[in-house]
């Protein structure tokens, strides 16, 4: 579904979530997660970093970016694609680099 059309108050199940299709989904239950409002306080970093632990593969890191984007949402954010994350993803994870060399 795109981002534009989503309306928090319709989010039933997990596919209805902006920029969450079947394989989204597939991960989000994989991570414990089976309705979209179990989304709300979860740290989006944390979900990619679990989720690559329970494949034992290193996921796209364009997956934080879609997790980020259903986080905001479910937490009251306008949805928005998940490529609108990505700067700030990158930023984030070169903060913690830098932060975890001193």
């Amino acid at each position: 579904m795109h981002p534009d059309k989503v309306c928090r108050e319709r989010v039933q199940v997990l596919t209805d979530l902006p920029n969450i299709g079947k394989a989204g989904a597939a991960d989000l239950v994989l991570l414990g997660i089976l309705h979209p409002q179990e989304l709300i306080g979860r740290d989006p970093f944390h979900m990619y970093r679990q989720l690559c632990e329970l494949t034992q593969q290193r996921h796209d890191p364009c997956v934080i970016d879609v997790f980020m984007s259903v986080t905001r949402f479910m937490a009251g954010e306008p949805a928005q694609a998940w490529w609108s994350f990505t700067e700030e993803r990158k930023q984030l994870l070169t903060q913690a680099a830098t932060l975890s060399q001193d």
